[in-house]
């Protein structure tokens, strides 16, 4: 399996203070991808990349590329192992930040050194 980072950008979340409910959407999602032996890395490790970048839009609109505007700030990143960038996409899509904040997910194929 592959391993991609999937990185949570947001326009602005200054005034955004998730309630405990909405932390605990997270919090299953995030269990849900642990289940499936899937989550790698919840956000604790320098990464290099490899290859072309997706973006998927809290529309569900998946884009080619990195798509980020100046005003938009990573706000994590999560690593997930998957067979292919449409399955890591997949994954991404499921985040319950859509329905929080907006904001988009860059899913990237994390490069392995041999």
């Amino acid at each position: 399996m592959k391993e991609f980072v999937l990185i949570f950008r947001l326009k602005d979340i200054s005034d955004f203070r998730p309630t405990p409910e909405q932390m605990q959407e997270r919090m299953n999602w995030l269990a849900g991808i642990a289940s499936q032996n899937k989550l790698v890395d919840k956000g604790n490790t320098l990464l290099p990349f490899a290859g072309s970048a997706k973006n998927v839009k809290s529309n569900k609109e998946v884009t080619d590329g990195v798509c980020t505007e100046n005003n938009e700030f990573v706000s994590g990143y999560v690593v997930v192992k998957s067979e292919t960038i449409d399955e890591a996409i997949e994954i991404a899509k499921g985040n319950p930040i859509f329905d929080q904040v907006g904001g988009n997910i860059e899913v990237r194929e994390v490069l392995k050194r041999d």
